[in-house]
């Protein structure tokens, strides 16, 4: 578990916290709407302390700092230099929010700290997820609340459903992941997850599916929403993976496939695709 976390910061330290930074905008704006059914599930008031878990470049600890107040405040950690280094850039002067590069699975966190522990998309990564939770929960207050949103199966969601089956035949098929590995789609299985967050010590938990249609690819026309959806999925997620050893014929094969599936969806001047997610809460047992 140690190596798989290990791993998982190396590559978000790396390549795919630089590919996040050059999409930054483009990815929050797409996830907005995920992050905010979050935010209203875990109904931050004027004054409490949030820590905002897989924070990425703070979009969500901005908009919960907003929330809070200035007598309030939002640390907000993720395991990516370059994603912590555009959150700080992209912060206001005296916003009530702290950005620090860490693994919130082990870090040190101050015990009984905070009033709520939240995620937009931060959470499916860790390799030991009950330690990971448990050890999260001791920084919640006695009553604290767990508000999240997760990704739910990869057959759910078009970002990468599609893509995926459209280079099906192109390039060799490869095993299926591990459901329970860590990735974006490892608490799809809501009873999964559920054993997770009664094992490590919550209680309350509610887990509501919320699914939302959003703007992958846009442009100025129809045509110019296509390509740029294509050129997305061909530098950030699972399909820049599986394509990036593969030899240019193989690649332009793969292009034109997952164009044509692009195009299948509506839109005029974006591509829109659907997104399934569950919205995740729990409470910190009073005692």
């Amino acid at each position: 578990m140690a190596q798989q976390n290990a791993d998982q910061v190396a590559d978000w330290t790396g390549e795919s916290g630089e590919r996040w930074v050059a999409y930054q905008a483009r990815l929050d704006a797409m996830m907005a709407v995920f992050g905010h059914a979050a935010i209203e599930a875990a109904a931050p008031a004027e004054g409490e302390r949030v820590l905002d878990v897989g924070c990425g470049a703070g979009a969500s600890s901005l908009d919960l700092a907003a929330r809070v107040g200035a007598r309030g405040h939002v640390l907000g950690v993720d395991i990516s230099e370059p994603l912590i280094g555009r959150a700080r850039a992209l912060a206001p002067q005296d916003t009530p929010v702290l950005f620090q590069v860490a693994d919130a699975s082990s870090t040190e966190l101050p015990e009984g700290a905070f009033d709520i522990l939240f995620s937009r998309f931060g959470v499916m990564f860790f390799g030991d997820p009950t330690g990971a939770f448990s050890h999260m929960r001791r920084a919640l207050k006695p009553g604290g609340r767990v508000a999240f949103v997760c990704w739910r199966g990869m057959a759910e969601n078009d970002w990468v459903r599609l893509p995926i089956a459209a280079i099906k035949g192109i390039i060799p098929p490869t095993a299926p992941p591990d459901p329970e590995m860590p990735g974006p789609f490892s608490f799809g299985d809501r009873g999964r997850l559920a054993r997770i967050l009664t094992a490590a010590g919550f209680n309350d938990i509610a887990i509501a599916p919320f699914d939302a249609s959003i703007a992958f690819g846009e442009g100025a026309t129809r045509d110019a929403a296509i390509d740029d959806a294509v050129k997305m999925t061909f530098e950030v997620g699972p399909l820049a993976r599986a394509l990036a050893d593969q030899p240019d014929d193989i690649r332009a094969r793969a292009s034109a496939a997952v164009r044509a599936a692009f195009a299948g969806r509506p839109g005029d001047r974006s591509v829109m695709i659907d997104g399934a997610t569950w919205i995740v809460t729990a409470h910190n047992p009073i005692s």
